[in-house]
Parts: C-alpha cells; structure tokens; sequence
C-alpha cells in the first residue's frame, strides 16, 4: 500500500511536466487568425521525414531579421506540422519539388519571445528568451512527449530557429 501510494504521488508529480514538455499554452497563447495576420515564409519536409511544415512569421520577427537583427520581443513564429499523403502501401506521396503532399494538418507549434515573462514561466521551459507551446488544429492545448527546450537550445548562433536562415533569406528579399 505504501509503495501504491508513493507511486500514485510521484506520477501526479511529474504528469504536469510529461504533458507540457511541448511548451506551456499557460504563457505561449494560440494566435487566433494568424493565416491572415502573419507571413509564411516557407514549406518544408520536416527532418524526421514523415511530415511537412508551413512556417509563419508575424512582422515584429521578420522586420528583425529584414534589419539583421535578432527577432524582436513581441516575435512570433509558427510552424503549422501537416501528415504527409500515403499511397495503397502506406509510403508517402511527393509532390512537386520534393515536398510531401499533404493530408491533414496534425498540430501547430508556437514559438513567442519576451523579455518580460510572467516570474511564474520557469525559465527551464524557455531557450533564451523564446517561449514555446504546441496546440490542436482547432486551437486548443496538444499534450505531448517533446521538449521544445531540449531542441532548440543548441540553435543559439540561430536564435534558436530550426528555420533561422529560411527566414532570414525571406525578410531580406522582401
């Protein structure tokens, strides 16, 4: 009973961090309507290679890096993450210039950087001065296994953007 009862303890302890370890929807909030309101600068194969990325950014962050700055606070960037197409045989169909063709968007990361986060965002679950979340297609809270902070953190000569220099190269051919 009482090893039951440690075990109950420790989970209950440690699920709120399993479930954000994508980000904290608490600090990093849903852009409604950000399709209309941001740039997308680019589509990719993710590297795992079993999905497709959109990437958005909003003004603040492609006016910084237009300036060759790094993103302003107030930046946002959001990589909207589609499941690929899959033929009869379960591979995945490519289309034109490599890319995967999509089926159906799957989530949506937010990365958000501040210089004034609430003393209660752990900083531990921040890169530098970018936070992060992930959401639903519909907007609302994904929980899930990945560590934004553990990925991003070794991007620091890249602001912490897996897709710095497509941005970059976008903001300065505008």
């Amino acid at each position: 009973m009482k090893y039951r009862l440690k075990l109950v303890t420790l989970m209950s302890a440690l699920l709120p961090f399993y479930a954000l370890a994508g980000g904290d929807p608490d600090f990093v909030k849903y852009p409604e309507g950000y399709q209309q309101i941001f740039t997308q600068y680019d589509t990719a194969n993710r590297a795992n290679q079993t999905q497709v990325a959109k990437f958005y950014a909003n003004e603040i962050a492609v006016e910084s890096y237009k300036k060759g700055e790094e993103a302003a606070p107030g930046s946002v960037v959001i990589m909207e993450i589609y499941e690929p197409k899959k033929d009869a045989e379960g591979k995945i169909v490519t289309g034109k210039e490599g890319l995967f063709e999509i089926e159906k968007l799957a989530a949506v990361a937010v990365m958000e950087k501040r210089n004034n986060w609430d003393k209660a965002f752990s900083s531990d679950n921040r890169t530098g001065d970018w936070g992060f979340a992930v959401y639903n297609p519909d907007g609302t809270p994904k929980s899930n296994d990945l560590n934004c902070v553990q990925c991003h953190t070794p991007l620091k000569n890249q602001d912490y953007l897996f897709s710095f220099q497509k941005l970059v190269d976008f903001a300065k051919n505008r």
